[in-house]
């Protein structure tokens, strides 16, 4: 498997998300067959796996920690904070970034993972209601006691970005990034470039629309957070199709599938992006660790680009409420 940095920190070109496996899309997979696939994503070469203490809630830490315990020494762990969250409480949640709040989710997190310090630290919303400086603050004391190696954001603005990074250096901004979602190339991808910073997009299969499993008579399990999305009523998802046709077309051309061209796609765009598919099979973690094998032309890239504008995306990202928790 390629390595890519993000700021200083070596990862495989490709991560794992782990959510899925316990949250987010319908009830929690068996146990014994995540541990599984996790277990096979690190002999094949993944080494960066992101989990959060709002998966489930808590119980996605648990699951990553056991599964990669024997390979602590070759994994990065990418953990977040940020969400206001106790025990027993469920979605929707509100933001809570004090400072003491991130230091007490940081030891609950490294007991969860059972882990001695967190590889990458992430906030994982902007919590408008505390200075930015203060949560760059809070995670520098971390770094310092040896709990947390690097600091890592998501779905901030440039401007939160650079403020933070003033304080503590941030290693890697987390944010949705894909051929159906491509508001960080507006600004942020040039903040990052400027300040050395790693961007980690999330959905990068656009939550499964990117493979071409999914058209307008497909219908999500109960909890399955696609349920609840603008982008996945029936009317939109058939006017998005031209971005499944698009990528089936050039997965012809290039002999590979149309999750590996979307994927190959974000890693063309810079050096220093680390997609991380989430998946719960063995067969689709094979395959998407497969795109870093395909390799795109500049005609290739300028094929999908030309396609891809006169493509309309149809549909909100996300309800409106969840959407004014982005880019703060």
């Amino acid at each position: 498997m390629q390595k890519r940095k993000l700021g200083n920190l070596e990862v495989s070109a490709i991560g794992l998300g782990c959510m899925g496996m316990s949250f987010g899309y319908g009830p929690a997979r068996d146990k014994s067959e995540m541990i599984s696939v996790l277990r096979a994503a690190v002999e094949k070469g993944v080494t960066f796996f992101d989990t959060a203490e709002v998966y489930g809630p808590f119980v996605n830490e648990e699951l990553v920690g056991e599964a990669l315990a024997p390979y602590r020494d070759q994994v990065v762990i990418a953990t977040k904070f940020g969400f206001a969250i106790e025990d027993g409480v469920k979605p929707p949640f509100g933001t809570d970034s004090h400072p003491a709040r991130i230091k007490k989710v940081a030891d609950q997190s490294l007991k969860r993972l059972g882990i001695d310090y967190i590889d990458l630290f992430y906030q994982h919303r902007v919590d408008p209601n505390v200075p930015i400086e203060e949560v760059a603050g809070a995670v520098k004391d971390l770094i310092v006691q040896g709990k947390v190696r690097h600091f890592g954001m998501s779905e901030a603005a440039p401007k939160t970005i650079r403020r933070a990074h003033s304080v503590q250096p941030v290693a890697a901004l987390q944010s949705e990034y894909s051929l159906w979602w491509r508001r960080p190339e507006q600004e942020t991808l040039s903040v990052l470039e400027e300040l050395g910073i790693g961007l980690v997009p999330f959905s990068p299969l656009g939550r499964g629309f990117l493979t071409g499993k999914v058209d307008q008579s497909t219908t999500f399990e109960q909890g399955d957070l696609r349920n609840r999305l603008p982008r996945f009523a029936a009317d939109n998802l058939k006017s998005n199709m031209g971005f499944v046709e698009l990528l089936s077309r050039i997965s012809t051309q290039k002999n590979a599938t149309p999750a590996q061209i979307a994927l190959a796609w974000l890693l063309a765009q810079k050096p220093w992006i680390v997609p991380i598919p989430g998946t719960t099979k063995m067969h689709r973690l094979e395959e998407n660790i497969g795109a870093t094998a395909v390799d795109l032309t500049v005609e290739d890239l300028q094929q999908i680009e030309d396609a891809a504008s006169k493509i309309e995306v149809k549909g909100d990202r996300y309800p409106e409420e969840m959407e004014r928790m982005t880019h703060l």
